[in-house]
C-alpha cells in the first residue's frame, strides 16, 4: 500500500514537471525567442533560402502576442540590425538600413539610386518616383531593405516600417 502511494506521488511529480516545462517553453516562445525557416533569397548571401534563424523577441521590448506589436518598448531597432516584422500577415526579415530622422538622397542618372549614409541602394523607376518625396525617415519608422536588392520586396515597395511593428532581432553568426 505504501509503495503504491509513493509510486502515485512520483508519477504525479513527473506529470507536474512535464506540464511546467511545456508551459515554460510556450511562454518563452511567445515572449522571448523563436525560430523561423527563411523562404526566399532577399537576404542572401547573409541568410540563405531554407535557413533556420533564431529571433530574439526581447531585443526591443515585450511583444503583445495577439497583435504582433511591442506594447512595452525599451529599445528601438538600430541601423544594420536584421529585424523581424509583420507585413500583410507574413513574417518579414530585412535589414534596418536607416532609422527615424536619417536623411535620404536620391540620384537619377543612367539608373535610379537612394543614398542613405554610406549605402547606395538601387531603385526601380517606380520605387524612385514613389520614395523621392521623402527627404528623411519619418519619426517612429525605419527603412527596412533586403540585402539582395534585385530579389527583395521591401520598404522600397511598400514604404517605411513602423518601429512599433518590429518585434524581434535576428541573431545569426
Amino acid at each position: 500500500m505504501r509503495e503504491e502511494i509513493i509510486k502515485k506521488k512520483k508519477s504525479s511529480n513527473y506529470f507536474r514537471c512535464a506540464a511546467l516545462g511545456i508551459l515554460l517553453a510556450a511562454i518563452l516562445k511567445i515572449f522571448a525567442f523563436d525560430f523561423f525557416r527563411v523562404k526566399g533569397l532577399s537576404m542572401s548571401p547573409k541568410i540563405q533560402d531554407d535557413q533556420i534563424i533564431f529571433v530574439n523577441k526581447l531585443a526591443y521590448g515585450l511583444v503583445n502576442p495577439f497583435t504582433a506589436e511591442i506594447f512595452l518598448r525599451w529599445k528601438n531597432p538600430q541601423e544594420d540590425d536584421i529585424i523581424l516584422y509583420l507585413y500583410e500577415n507574413s513574417w518579414v526579415i530585412k535589414r534596418c538600413v536607416a532609422i527615424e530622422g536619417a536623411p535620404l538622397e536620391y540620384f537619377e542618372d543612367s539608373e535610379y539610386n537612394l543614398i542613405v549614409g554610406d549605402k547606395k541602394i538601387s531603385l526601380s523607376s517606380i520605387q524612385f518616383h514613389k520614395m523621392r518625396l521623402s527627404e528623411k525617415i519619418p519619426s517612429g519608422y525605419v527603412l527596412a531593405i533586403g540585402d539582395n536588392y534585385a530579389l527583395s520586396y521591401d520598404s522600397r515597395n511598400y514604404g517605411f516600417v513602423p518601429a512599433k511593428n518590429v518585434v524581434g532581432k535576428v541573431m545569426i553568426k
